[in-house]
């Protein structure tokens, strides 16, 4: 089956039934309601005010809509159309919409910066734009540039303009899906990721793969009609959207919440009777941490229906689970692992039967298969680390337009996902290191090359590297070693306010004045810096938790 049809199932079985929510909290704050029961007496503002709704009648009929309007201007099957939005209810009907027409969703990272926004349309050869108000100015900057992007549509009111009206257009479009036949090996989505270099590469996946996130998930998690989701993180990223795909195939509502603050999370979870969220460590952290400052009351909140909470993006400290468990000891576990080339979460996970294990990321997913192996490619014996490879039916099919960093990542089936793991006698997995350079900060990554680059700008760093640091709240933060020309002087103030040029989650959270060890080709021997640096601040992170 094709996605788009569980689409259409639902539209015919369900079709008066919500299928998503959105919940714009900063609504709340604006209100600045006395209590926390006066919210639902706020009433709607002219924005939409802080919930809305959608059937799932109303969700087909939007991606119907979208996918005809797309027709009207000459996009064809197998086009590419980018979506550069915020969390809202706009979101998954778009994405449905290109998909019904045969085009292939091109998701981008809210984060990115108007010249990486330029570099991905291009390097995904999108021929539309559909973007929100936050990325105006981002967008203007670069669209009389812009090579083969023939069509702008703007989600939302006033209409900058160089681009034209989603919200108009789509209402003068017809609601029944275009007669267009889509087969489960067509390309359906173009998803980015990146290397050390942070340079990013478009990862091409097929409509099975898609189709077959939407069975892992359901799988994993049990999903049935009565479930609810509560959805955080960002939709262009595949772990959010895939873990809703476990909704969607069971025809249950799901919840967009656009804000992360621990009394949003809990209200969210206590108005719409959320059954399932997906959090990062530092939200885990931010509730826990909120609870035992009293600023949240459980008392307060219906909570008796969540029964799942499942962490992903990043390793999970075993103590914060401990933590968690104390304050929800009722509460299913679950950790999922995943690359955007494996199409999100799922390909490795601990299954909430699994709570003895946590520290593992888990065994292999339904339907996937994993080993570790050596640098000749040799599975190793239990407890000995090598690469971990995953093969199964969401394996990207390529990296678009890059042969060589295809036949790097993909050998006879299986993915070399790049990070360093072992297993245990009992078979279960547990990641020890990365074997690329990332730093994973908040579920985010970060790439030190482009610090480093930015870094040695300033005239008085003569050299630069970056490495992640343990961190008991964001799993690792950036930290700056940093190597002064000979006389020069700069202080830690200094490099702050330097670094206020690059976006706020690369700005490094640690500045280390030293030197730089290189080996003899030139190289930056970051394992010397990791020894040097990160004992102590690990030790410091033990002593915190």
């Amino acid at each position: 089956m094709i996605i788009t049809k569980v689409l259409e199932r639902n539209a015919q079985l369900y079709p008066d039934d919500v299928s998503l929510v959105e919940i714009n909290p900063t609504e709340w704050e604006n209100h600045k309601p006395v209590t926390w029961r006066e919210y639902e007496l706020i009433e709607a503002a002219p924005s939409g005010g802080y919930r809305r709704e959608m059937t799932w009648k109303e969700f087909d009929e939007k991606a119907n809509r979208f996918a005809n309007l797309l027709l009207t201007r000459g996009v064809k099957k197998g086009d590419k159309v980018a979506i550069l939005l915020m969390n809202c209810l706009e979101w998954l009907p778009i994405y449905f919409g290109i998909l019904k027409m045969g085009a292939l969703a091109v998701p981008m990272n809210y984060r990115y910066t108007a010249d990486e926004i330029k570099y991905c349309l291009e390097l995904s050869d999108a021929s539309v734009l559909v973007f929100g108000p936050e990325f105006i100015g981002r967008v203007e900057t670069i669209f009389p540039k812009l090579k083969g992007v023939d069509s702008l549509f703007y989600v939302g009111e006033n209409v900058p303009t160089f681009a034209d009206s989603y919200d108009r257009l789509v209402t003068y479009c017809c609601e029944r899906a275009p007669e267009i036949e889509i087969k489960e090996d067509d390309y359906a989505a173009i998803y980015f990721s990146s290397g050390t270099t942070g340079f990013p590469k478009a990862i091409l996946h097929s409509h099975a793969a898609v189709m077959s996130a939407c069975e892992t998930e359901q799988n994993h998690h049990s999903q049935t009609r009565d479930d609810v989701f509560l959805c955080i993180p960002p939709l262009y990223h595949t772990g959010a959207k895939m873990h809703w795909f476990g909704s969607l195939l069971s025809g249950s509502r799901a919840v967009l919440l656009r804000g992360v603050k621990p009394e949003w999370i809990m209200k969210a979870v206590s108005d719409e009777a959320a059954t399932i969220v997906w959090l990062l460590v530092p939200w885990v952290q931010d509730i826990l941490d909120a609870i035992d400052r009293d600023d949240i009351d459980l008392s307060e909140y219906r909570l008796s229906q969540w029964r799942l909470m499942h962490i992903g993006a990043q390793p999970v400290p075993p103590s914060l689970v401990q933590r968690w468990k104390e304050k929800f000891p009722n509460h299913q576990y679950d950790t999922n692992y995943g690359l955007s080339e494996s199409l999100g979460p799922g390909c490795v996970h601990l299954g909430v039967e699994n709570i003895h294990k946590v520290g593992a990321i888990g065994k292999p997913g339904y339907k996937w298969e994993a080993k570790i192996v050596d640098d000749a490619g040799r599975p190793v014996a239990n407890g000995e680390i090598g690469e971990l490879a995953v093969k199964g039916p969401g394996v990207m099919l390529c990296y678009y337009k890059n042969e060589k960093a295809t036949n790097e990542s993909l050998k006879d089936g299986w993915l070399m996902t790049g990070d360093m793991a072992r297993c245990d006698e009992d078979g279960f997995i547990y990641l020890v290191d990365r074997k690329k350079d990332v730093i994973i900060t908040g579920g985010e990554n970060i790439y030190p090359v482009q610090i480093e680059d930015f870094l040695r700008k300033h005239q008085a760093i003569k050299d630069a590297a970056v490495i992640g640091l343990p961190d008991k709240r964001l799993g690792e933060i950036a930290a700056a070693i940093i190597e002064l020309k000979p006389g020069m002087t700069c202080t830690e103030d200094e490099i702050n306010e330097f670094c206020m040029d690059l976006p706020r989650y690369k700005r490094p959270r640690k500045i280390i004045f030293d030197d730089i060890p290189r080996n003899p080709t030139g190289k930056i021997e970051k394992p010397v810096l990791r020894d040097r640096f990160c004992g102590e601040r690990l030790v410091e992170a033990q002593i915190e938790s």
